[in-house]
């Protein structure tokens, strides 16, 4: 890789982009905010892609989203003349006639020139963002050419053709350099092409997350992970998960808590499940939380893996219920805590509403409602007929035993003994 950048800078990219498995992204953002400090330009337009979330950043690193101080740094690098800066603005809808009268540069193509220059030296940076002028079409605004620069559709459209396809060879290099966001690009470009200029191309799409896995990329670790556990590799497939979990990619810790939970590959351990699932809650980002939750307070409350515990399963439970919508994977423990007052206070209405939720066959929920509707609890209306039902489709110890407090009438009806 060649040296286009300040000391800093360079270490940086190593840290938040090249080597994201040292875990040291932070350390890179302080090298970042010193050398925007000391008014490093190019410094300043890295920096704002720090703070624009996981689509222009591993979320690994955890880094703050700030929009307003993004926009602010994106734009002081174009004034102070950062030629990725102006791509990057460019590209992100913020380089307006205004901030282009400050900047040092002649004009657009002036600015993609260097920027091309600094990515034929091998920085994987820069490659990553001339090719995002080609993929997104930037390269018609730095070119200022449109459709009445052509004499014909056919010739404006050899013109996209050309220009569009320069994105893919450098993808490549900066996918091959450090840049693991560049994969997900020519995953998009091969399995959707672009419009009908550029066909799609599945088959050159599917091998995409292996080989960002063998690059060493935490995230793509994850994604080939998942490919071999939809087509049951679990073995192979927990292989990849725990080496994303080494590089930081913590929501993997949810998926090998799973195999370990259910017998997927490995032997049903719940101990073990449960420290991947407490790993992954502990990581202040993720998608996996919630599940993990879950999985959490049902081992709780069963005594699984973990000593029975019915006051910290009801606030595992409860809290992934809340924490995302139309979310009822726990609801049949919750109902039950809230029928039986284990580890919150006996709620019949809490837990008729949780049975409300429960939409898949469960004999144990079918004895609440049942008991519920026989005595008309938790405000739901006495309805024996009903009641009965449920009990007898639950056919449960508990229903048995409570079906002997009713008997029918020679007019078919239900009544209490």
């Amino acid at each position: 890789m060649g040296k286009v950048f300040s000391d800093k800078v360079e270490q940086a990219l190593q840290y938040i982009y090249y080597n994201e498995r040292l875990q040291k992204g932070h350390e890179g953002r302080e090298l970042l905010l010193e050398a925007v400090n000391e008014g490093d330009a190019d410094a300043m337009c890295i920096l704002a892609r720090c703070c624009c979330g996981k689509q222009y950043v591993w979320e690994g690193h955890g880094f703050p989203e700030q929009e307003k101080e993004a926009t602010m740094l994106l734009h002081q690098s174009v004034e102070h003349g950062s030629a990725i800066g102006v791509l990057v603005a460019l590209r992100s809808g913020e380089l307006t006639p205004s901030l282009m009268k400050k900047m040092p540069f002649a004009n657009l193509q002036e600015a993609a020139d260097k920027v091309e220059s600094m990515a034929a030296q091998g920085d994987a940076f820069c490659q990553y963002t001339l090719a995002n002028s080609y993929f997104w079409w930037d390269f018609r605004r730095i070119q200022n050419k449109g459709r009445d620069s052509f004499g014909s559709d056919q010739e404006f459209k050899a013109y996209m053709k050309e220009n569009i396809l320069k994105c893919e060879d450098l993808f490549w290099k900066a996918f091959r350099g450090g840049i693991f966001l560049a994969g997900n690009n020519l995953n998009k470009l091969y399995r959707e092409g672009d419009e009908d200029i550029i066909p799609p191309q599945p088959e050159k799409a599917k091998d995409i997350a292996r080989i960002g896995a063998e690059y060493g990329y935490p995230s793509w670790q994850y994604s080939y992970a998942g490919q071999l556990r939809d087509k049951e590799e679990y073995a192979e497939s927990m292989r990849w998960y725990e080496r994303a979990i080494e590089g930081g990619e913590l929501d993997a810790c949810y998926w090998v808590g799973q195999f370990y939970q259910l017998g997927r590959g490995v032997e049903k351990d719940y101990r073990k499940a449960s420290e991947y699932f407490e790993r992954c809650l502990g990581c202040e980002w993720g998608s996996m939380h919630t599940y993990c939750a879950d999985y959490l307070g049902i081992n709780y409350f069963n005594g699984d893996g973990l000593p029975q515990d019915y006051a910290k399963s009801y606030q595992l439970l409860t809290w992934a219920y809340q924490s995302k919508p139309n979310h009822n994977f726990g609801v049949y423990f919750l109902a039950k805590c809230c029928f039986e007052g284990l580890g919150t206070q006996q709620d019949y209405g809490l837990a008729w509403q949780y049975l409300q939720e429960l939409d898949w066959k469960n004999n144990e929920a079918d004895y609440m409602r049942g008991y519920l509707y026989c005595h008309g609890l938790g405000g739901v209306q006495e309805d024996l007929q009903k009641g009965v039902e449920y009990l007898q489709k639950a056919n449960t110890k508990e229903a048995k035993e409570e079906l002997l407090n009713y008997k029918k009438t020679l007019f078919g009806k239900w009544k209490r003994r």
